[in-house]
């Protein structure tokens, strides 16, 4: 099932990408890269990526600490960066993968983590999970690290940010909260009024679905209404004849073409605001 907040977890009725036994074998020893789909949709390939992060802790205010996972690419940079922010299931080795893979792509990826540690697959604990969020220490959670990366010596000074549901809104607000040069947002909730969006710094991608009851096409015509009325001419939305949570190859609703092609999207969009 899936809500205004979230998006639950049942079994796939539609297919999903699967990798032979030989494939998988040759990726776990390093030997065979293989689509980011087919990683993300094998629990044991997810986390074999996901293990290529390494976790960073980040001092706030007060002297609290907060840690995230930090994917690297090979070389000495300096590299953009980009702040990954994980759906209501929390920082899982899914995230942790893309991370991976946008490090493969040259990207500084930081994967952070708004649950203190807390990860499930089960909605009903992924339910309360986010509704226990403070908004006010996710939000200096966020300014911290993206503050953090442009300072880092090997970034080239440019951050981004990109969310899926939970974490698309809260690459919204992210970008609202602090200047960024680009934000991507999956299906996440953009309900935000012009004066927020004035803070707005970076162009801003949208991928929603047309299925989505609740990301739908009033919620989301209203954000471009407010942007244009907040003076914010430099934002793409893309429509996709799916359901919310599409782009996730573990979930009932993964449409495979459709998520493919907002990946691209989003990776050529990090690129040309970003390099």
């Amino acid at each position: 099932m899936c809500n205004i907040n979230g998006c639950g977890h049942t079994p796939s009725d539609k297919p999903l990408p699967r990798a032979t036994g030989e494939e998988r074998r040759r990726f776990l020893k390093g030997m065979l890269a293989l689509p980011l789909a087919v990683v993300l949709a094998d629990p044991l390939l997810a986390q074999a990526a996901g293990s290529r992060t390494r976790q960073v802790e980040l001092a706030l205010g007060g002297g609290n600490k907060v840690q995230a996972q930090l994917a690297m690419p090979e070389g000495e940079g300096p590299f953009p960066a980009v702040v990954l922010i994980h759906e209501w299931w929390g920082l899982n080795d899914q995230i942790k993968a893309v991370a991976a893979e946008l490090a493969n792509l040259g990207f500084m990826a930081l994967a952070v983590d708004l649950y203190k540690g807390r990860a499930t697959d089960d909605p009903e604990e992924a339910m309360a999970l986010m509704q226990q969020v403070d908004e006010a220490e996710a939000e200096e959670t966020l300014v911290g690290w993206i503050d953090w990366l442009r300072r880092h010596q090997r970034c080239n000074g440019k951050v981004g940010t990109i969310g899926w549901c939970f974490g698309g809104g809260w690459s919204l607000n992210a970008s609202i909260a602090t200047p960024v040069d680009a934000t991507i947002i999956y299906y996440g909730n953009v309900s935000r009024t012009p004066e927020q969006l004035a803070r707005l710094r970076g162009p801003v991608l949208g991928h929603f679905g047309t299925l989505d009851q609740y990301m739908d096409e009033a919620m989301v015509g209203g954000f471009e209404r407010a942007m244009s009325e907040a003076g914010k001419n430099d934002f793409q939305i893309y429509w996709y004849v799916a359901d919310h949570a599409f782009a996730n190859p573990t979930g009932a609703r993964y449409d495979a073409d459709d998520a493919a092609l907002a990946w691209s999207r989003s990776v050529s969009f990090l690129h040309r605001h970003l390099d």
